[in-house]
């Protein structure tokens, strides 16, 4: 079985398990060339193993951040035409409302000119029937008059002499 041991020098390597290594310092100038090539085919491995997909992922988070910015812009534009819909409702009902209110001008314009006649065929009567009383009201004067002249021919005077 292998185990993992550290050596001074910061860096692991693998050892038999039982075994150790005789001196630290033996083969640590050739061990760095090794891992140092290692590490450097590791990272291209590991670069080349992974680049493409996080390129990928990379463009598609940029159109996705692109598409959200169009979505938002249309969001937007949806909910000014909701305010406007909206507005316009509140337009349709302000001119029902308007339609409304005129009917009753209409109704009370046409009761207002409908009782306008009426005062005015109600002063017309009362004028020919305070004519009509005055009329008669003279005539029964001219009647008592007439009345009060026969009375007076009708009531005995003395004769003249002559």
């Amino acid at each position: 079985m292998k185990a993992l041991v550290t050596h001074p020098a910061g860096r692991a390597t693998r050892t038999l398990e039982g075994l150790s290594d005789t001196s630290p310092d033996e083969g640590l100038i050739e061990d760095l060339t090794v891992e140092d090539k290692a590490v450097e085919q590791l990272a291209e491995g590991l670069l080349s193993h992974y680049l493409p997909d996080l390129q990928r992922s990379k463009q598609a988070l940029q159109e996705l951040t692109q598409n959200q910015v169009v979505l938002l812009d249309t969001l937007e534009q949806e909910i000014s035409k909701f305010k406007e819909c909206h507005s316009m409702l509140d337009i349709n009902a302000l001119f029902t409302e308007a339609k409304h209110y005129h009917a009753k001008l209409v109704n009370i314009r046409k009761e207002m000119l409908m009782l306008h006649e009426k005062t005015s065929k109600l002063k017309k009567r009362a004028l020919k029937l305070q004519q009509k009383r005055q009329k008669e009201e003279l005539e029964r004067e001219q009647q008592r008059e007439k009345e009060f002249e026969r009375e007076k021919q009708l009531t005995a005077r003395p004769a003249k002499r002559t």
